[in-house]
């Protein structure tokens, strides 16, 4: 990472949490906000929202796993981007590849969602990777830039989008890609928001890395010159190993 681009260190709780150990959670993260020179961000499942979000403190931002494109109508069980601001959001996860594995979202669906966010007022951020077969058949490079082309609006900026690199082999099975595969795939990722969006724009965007980043092999990756960040799973449900990997910042 640069100077020019703050660290973001985002946990995303998936489907894991009841009220009483949310709040406590987000509680701890609040409460080792102020050690570290990273800006933080907790997504909880919807229903933890509102308990979270009054547990956190200043230096801790709120966020959602997802949301829907329309801003309100007949699609029962989703919620829209505005109710996520409405609820104290600031950002939201969009494409995460278990949506695009377990419910079948494609490309464009998630460039509608991160238009919605927008629409909102809250910052999404867009995932992208390749599966272990892709990886395998030396497509890597191939398989992101045609995420990002039909996943990232053209009105995407610095300020609104958060891209996240999340390698689907790696995520929770404890494999993670080395510094050097990591940091390509993410100089990958400037240059093809560079030409798609500009330099300007690619040059002060967020690229959080995600899958199995942990406490010991923080560090390393955090040091690459392209990854700003850490979109963090399992780990983001231990408040130590959260903070942990947010001291790892340069």
């Amino acid at each position: 990472m640069t100077d020019a681009r703050t660290p973001l260190i985002a946990g995303n709780w998936k489907m894991n949490g009841v009220a009483a150990g949310g709040a406590e959670l987000a509680a701890a993260v609040s409460a080792g906000a102020n050690d570290v020179s990273a800006e933080l961000l907790v997504c909880p499942p919807t229903v933890l929202i509102a308990p979270v979000g009054a547990a956190l403190r200043d230096g801790v931002a709120l966020g959602a796993q997802d949301c829907h494109f329309a801003q309100s109508g007949a699609h029962t069980g989703d919620i829209s981007a505005e109710m996520l601001a409405d609820a104290g959001c600031a950002y939201v996860i969009v494409g995460h590849s278990e949506r695009r594995a377990d419910h079948g979202e494609t490309s464009g669906d998630v460039c509608a969602k991160a238009m919605a966010a927008y629409r909102a007022g809250l910052r999404a951020v867009i995932c992208v990777g390749e599966t272990e077969a892709e990886r395998d058949a030396g497509k890597t490079l191939e398989v992101i830039t045609a995420q990002l082309n039909g996943s990232v609006p053209s009105a995407a900026t610095a300020e609104n989008t958060v891209v996240a690199y999340e390698p689907v082999w790696a995520i929770g099975t404890g494999r993670t890609p080395t510094n050097d595969e990591a940091q390509a795939v993410h100089a990958h990722i400037r240059a093809a928001l560079s030409a798609s969006h500009g330099a300007a724009v690619s040059d002060g965007m967020r690229l959080l890395y995600g899958g199995s980043m942990k406490p010991e092999n923080a560090q390393g990756l955090l040091a690459q010159p392209d990854i700003d960040g850490g979109l963090i799973g399992g780990a983001s449900l231990k408040a130590e190993d959260f903070l942990a990997i947010a001291a790892s910042c340069p």
